[in-house]
């Protein structure tokens, strides 16, 4: 061995020594960043719009209290007639027990849609003949919530996971078993 020259083992040895020590001082404040990183990164997807809308008899819901839940959020419009078509189902779905939350909401005083007030009496009306009595209705008062999701047409479905990111939009009416199938790929 020359003088001043390192066996290759040694070197290896060292750099590999180096490595591990590195590793063992990341911070608790690192740490918990990485793992705040690795659940916040369930989904794939930015951010749903953090909505704080009332259902029909003034409760306040917003997305953040629903956290921790995987949501299944419906656009529709009383005049649409493929979302009346899909009431029935729909009502199916909100009654039965499912890993995922199921709203609505429609856009009083916005893009065709009746008043708060007279959307409202129509809709408990229908209620009372038991259509739809599953279905829990948000009112988004002038589509302020529907411009952020960027709501085009009525039905859209939208698609949220537990971690609050929207995973998925989807236009037009959509089948219960689709709905839960896509569940099923939602964290």
């Amino acid at each position: 061995m020359k003088k001043g020259t390192w066996p290759l083992s040694l070197v290896a040895l060292l750099a590999l020594l180096l490595v591990l020590s590195a590793c063992g001082n990341q911070s608790a404040s690192d740490k918990a960043s990485a793992a705040q990183a690795s659940t916040a990164a369930l989904n794939k997807g930015s951010a749903a719009p953090n909505f704080d809308l009332k259902d029909l008899d003034g409760n306040e819901v917003t997305l953040a209290s629903l956290a921790g839940k995987k949501v299944y959020v419906k656009y529709w419009a009383s005049w649409c007639p493929i979302c009346l078509a899909g009431m029935d189902e729909l009502n199916a779905l909100a009654g039965q027990r499912n890993d995922f939350q199921v709203i609505t909401i429609v856009n009083p005083n916005y893009n065709g849609e009746q008043s708060a007030d007279d959307f409202t009496q129509w809709f408990k009306g229908l209620q009372a003949e038991n259509t739809g009595k599953n279905i829990r209705v948000l009112l988004d008062e002038d589509g302020k919530w529907a411009k952020k999701f960027g709501i085009r047409g009525y039905p859209t479905s939208l698609y949220i996971g537990s971690d609050g990111v929207l995973v998925k939009t989807a236009p037009g009416q959509n089948s219960n078993e689709a709905i839960t199938a896509a569940f099923q790929t939602i964290s």
